[in-house]
């Protein structure tokens, strides 16, 4: 495997990359095209414009928006100031939203206002107070500045994007260039929000040295290089999606084209349109591809590989993506935001283990199996899957005890996950020992769902558990006691809850009750309700 070069930073890596090819073609958004000088210059803006706003070295910079040309500008600009980049998720909603900030203390806020419909600021400042003297949101103090990348809003702080750009004369190149050649390799560079167990989100530490290695050895194997076009369609707000999609892109010279909202059934019309020569995306999304009735009559010779996530998929499915789609690599993987790049099938491999596993573990990463008992599980035996090596987070942001409680004494990170390895050391993911959903390739914890519910003045508890979906995965549903005095209906629940949470988070039913079932120690009795859901299912 190829060495990654010595840049040790994401803003060395910009400048070598931008230096020594300029016009290499980074970007294409619709009628946006950037290329690598592009970056690097509009970048420098964006850092110049946040140290004028008094954003110093390592302080968190949220970035609200969908995929889009200006995300990845805002992104190279956190990163040559020495701040921290923050990406929240779109589908978030203002409480959801204000927790985060709230949570990682961050200084400035870069955001689209209105999105599919929905102005994502005013939503904010309904959960986090309207303005104040000198702040956009009142209750999110360390906020003082917000960035619209589109409109505008009469708020203390608050500039449009081109206003924002305008701010980057105030400060000297030359002072912008030495704030970002002081980057060091192990400086924190983002904070990735997964849900936690706790009911509260939780922010892992990523640093800029192990992502530019993680994510360089993970372009070798697949193959991704210059002349590549690559679909982000995964959210900027996701690991895969900013480190994937944004930082790999450039270090390996590809071309990246954001997807702010993807339509499954429009993916052949984006191959043929825009050349694209990678896809990644869960099984279900290459048996929509390959069910197309026109797919005979469509332009697919420009794809030559695709990854499809730790899940099983079809022998035949692999097969066909070969054979219909053209597909020279396929490349099955796992990983997580605390671990990155973990495992990877070969090019080579041969069908049954893209199809069955998710490869070897990477170089420089370090894998484990442990029992119930605690002893390493034996070849073909299930158990929990303990990582370590570089691509390990540096722990949870603000959170020490969470931090300790992820690891084990002997220093192996417990990643929930359950697993077997075959005897050529193969991943087979086989399920979770935490309390956790997928709904939609989307991670959601019930705990975390309960606390959001109980934000509802209605509702005085709330139970969650995961059902399966034959489209989704799985699916959230909740039972619920309401306050004193309240009656409400299964309805109002659902539409309260779509318009407060992420759309996955979201129930799909919800079932209002006097009393939820407790143990004999008062811990609501979720088995009780898997029961429950058991029948009313069988009885659908």
């Amino acid at each position: 495997m190829n060495e990654i070069p010595e840049w040790g930073t994401v803003p060395r890596m910009l400048r070598h990359r931008a230096n020594n090819h300029p016009q290499s073609i980074a970007v294409l958004d619709g009628d946006t095209t950037l290329t690598l000088a592009d970056i690097r210059a509009q970048a420098s803006k964006v850092a110049r414009s946040l140290i004028s706003r008094g954003i110093g070295a390592g302080d968190p910079v949220a970035v609200w928006a969908p995929n889009c040309w200006q995300w990845v500008i805002t992104a190279f600009g956190i990163w040559d100031c020495g701040a921290v980049v923050v990406p929240l998720s779109t589908r978030g909603k203002g409480i959801e939203t204000a927790e985060v900030l709230r949570r990682t203390g961050c200084r400035a806020l870069v955001a689209i206002d209105d999105f599919l419909g929905t102005s994502y600021i005013d939503q904010l400042a309904t959960a986090a107070g309207g303005p104040s003297s000198d702040l956009p949101f009142a209750n999110l103090p360390d906020v003082h500045t917000l960035v619209l990348l589109g409109g505008s809003k009469p708020l203390p702080g608050t500039f449009t994007w081109d206003a924002f750009l305008d701010l980057h004369d105030t400060v000297t190149l030359e002072a912008a260039e030495r704030r970002a050649l002081a980057v060091e390799p192990t400086d924190i560079f983002e904070i990735l929000m997964t849900s936690g167990t706790t009911g509260q989100p939780k922010g892992v530490m990523l640093n800029g040295g192990q992502i530019l290695r993680a994510y360089w050895d993970w372009a070798e194997v697949c193959g991704l290089g210059e002349g590549d076009r690559l679909p982000v369609v995964s959210p900027f707000a996701h690991g895969f999606g900013i480190n994937a999609g944004m930082i790999a892109c450039v270090e390996r010279l590809a071309t990246m084209v954001p997807v702010a909202v993807f339509d499954p059934d429009r993916a052949l019309d984006m191959v043929e349109e825009l050349g694209l020569t990678t896809l990644a995306g869960p099984p279900n999304l290459f048996s929509r591809i390959l069910s197309d009735p026109e797919l005979a009559q469509r332009n697919t010779s420009s794809l030559r590989w695709a990854i499809v996530g730790a899940a099983s998929v079809p022998d035949e499915l692999v097969v066909a993506l070969q054979q219909q789609l053209g597909f020279e690599r396929i490349t099955n993987a796992y990983g997580l935001i605390e671990g990155s790049v973990v495992t990877m099938t070969r090019p080579g491999d041969p069908t049954a283990v893209v199809a069955g596993s998710a490869g070897r573990v990477v170089p420089g990463m370090e894998i484990q199996l442990v029992d119930a008992d605690g002893q390493p599980a034996s070849v073909g035996e299930q158990g929990e899957i303990h990582i370590r090596g570089y691509g390990v987070m540096q722990g949870y942001w603000d959170a020490p005890q969470l931090t300790a409680d992820a690891f084990a004494p002997d220093g192996w990170l417990r990643t929930g996950d359950v697993g077997s390895l075959d005897s050529d050391g193969n991943l087979r993911i086989v399920g979770r020992t935490k309390e956790m959903l997928i709904v939609g390739g989307f991670n959601a914890y019930p705990a975390e769902i309960e606390s959001l519910l109980l934000h509802n003045p209605k509702l005085a508890q709330a139970a969650v558990l995961g059902v399966p979906d034959d489209a989704l995965g799985e699916v959230v549903w909740a039972f619920v006691v309401p306050n004193a005095g309240e009656n409400p209906t299964e309805e109002e629940i659902v539409a309260w809850a779509r318009a407060n949470m992420s759309n996955y988070k979201a129930p799909r039913r919800v079932f209002v009750l006097d009393a939820l079932p407790v143990t004999a120690n008062g811990k609501i009795a979720k088995a009780s309700l898997r029961e429950r859901v058991g029948q009313l299912r069988t009885s659908a």
